[in-house]
């Protein structure tokens, strides 16, 4: 367990930090705001890309070796990018970012493995908690690092190194476990992506909705409560508010799902808790508090299951490795292009009344596809 919380810390920690430090990037390098946003958004699409060459390289290595290699290259990765260079900050964006994304799939291959089924929610949660923490310690000391460290923000960029070292520490020793590894490289089979199941699609579309509402209240909600009448710092702390109420709910969600296989309800209701999170945003503003914490409760709900999916849905290690590769890839992509087209509507607009719409829709699509993932089913590859 501990050694899969040290990869869970490492899965934001080094991402969160750059949208506090984004300004001073900016003004420093002469980057517009437009390739600022390019840098923010680079991780999410190579999530994206990454996710589908994951299993078939952990088939060939086995699942503890790729992922050793995928932390130090993400401690490689951290060290580049925070070289005084613009090529250097985007070329350690990509490497550390395509690293993280094998992490990304690898863990519930992981916890799958090494996890008893009745205790996965309890893991998953466990996990979800420790990379969010992780991150939001990132976002609070990036700026006073920058602040107090001789290399400015290039040197606070660089602190993620130290909890990529660790979990590296935490895992050279499970090497010698290698060829065990759960037999996902010693049974001789590998798991293909899951493209023409429905099931596996239900999984990919909550994976990746519940993404794209977590990122664009991430990207967008200061701006929006700001440009209904809140001051930014008033709403800088309701979006840390939305945050804390996310990582509580998902700590506690195993303790109201213990034992249970058929999620259904579940899945839906955190979709529409959030749908309704919107909704009070766009017909009340006033009601601001009550919306942020409809959307951490229902936010928070649908991470853990989403996560737990991928590893609940699969029949096997290597089956895992393939859902959480084909879900991953989709719904990075779904949750990359969010913030974009909704600041792009923003744009055309004039104002966020379309864009919240737009996420109430998605929302109610996510509750549709969540109702799907949560059956107490496998994946097969017809289904």
């Amino acid at each position: 367990m501990i050694a899969i919380l040290l990869v869970a810390a490492n899965l934001r920690a080094t991402l969160t930090g750059v949208g506090t430090l984004l300004s001073a990037i900016e003004r420093d390098t002469g980057l517009s705001a437009a390739a600022g946003g390019v840098l923010s958004t680079l991780p999410l699409l190579m999530f994206a890309v990454t996710s589908p060459f994951v299993g078939r390289v952990s088939h060939r290595f086995g699942t503890t070796r790729l992922l050793v290699v995928a932390l130090a290259v993400l401690a490689a990765g951290t060290v580049i990018r925070s070289v005084p260079s613009i090529v250097s900050l985007f070329a350690g964006t990509v490497i550390l970012s395509a690293a993280i994304a094998v992490g990304n799939v690898l863990l519930p291959t992981v916890i799958r493995i090494h996890v008893p089924g009745p205790r996965v929610h309890m893991i998953s949660a466990l996990y979800v908690t420790a990379m969010g923490l992780a991150a939001a310690l990132s976002s609070g000391i990036s700026v006073p690092l920058a602040k107090a460290l001789p290399g400015s923000w290039h040197s606070a960029l660089a602190w993620g190194v130290v909890v990529a070292l660790g979990a590296l520490a935490g895992w050279l020793p499970r090497l010698r476990e290698a060829r065990a590894d759960g037999g996902v490289r010693s049974s001789g089979t590998h798991a293909r992506m899951p493209w023409r199941s429905w099931l596996a699609w239900q999984v990919s579309f909550y994976m990746g909705l519940q993404s794209l509402a977590f990122y664009t209240a991430i990207a967008w909600l200061p701006s929006v409560l700001a440009e209904q009448g809140m001051s930014t710092t008033a709403a800088g702390w309701m979006l840390f508010y939305y945050q804390l109420v996310a990582l509580v709910t998902g700590m506690v969600l195993p303790l109201l799902t213990r034992g249970r296989h058929d999620l259904r309800f579940a899945a839906a209701a955190a979709s529409v808790i959030v749908a309704t999170g919107f909704a009070i945003l766009l017909v009340l503003p006033a009601l601001a508090v009550v919306a942020c914490t409809l959307l951490g409760l229902g936010t928070g709900v649908c991470l853990v299951l989403a996560l737990s999916f991928q590893s609940q849905r699969a029949t096997g290690p290597s089956e895992t490795t393939a859902l959480a590769g084909m879900a991953q890839s989709v719904g990075y992509l779904v949750a990359a292009a969010g913030p974009l087209v909704l600041g792009v509507f923003h744009d055309a607009t004039g104002s966020w009344t379309g864009a919240l719409l737009l996420l109430i829709a998605l929302s109610l699509v996510m509750a549709a596809a969540g109702y799907g993932a949560g059956r107490d089913r496998h994946v097969r590859a017809r289904d």
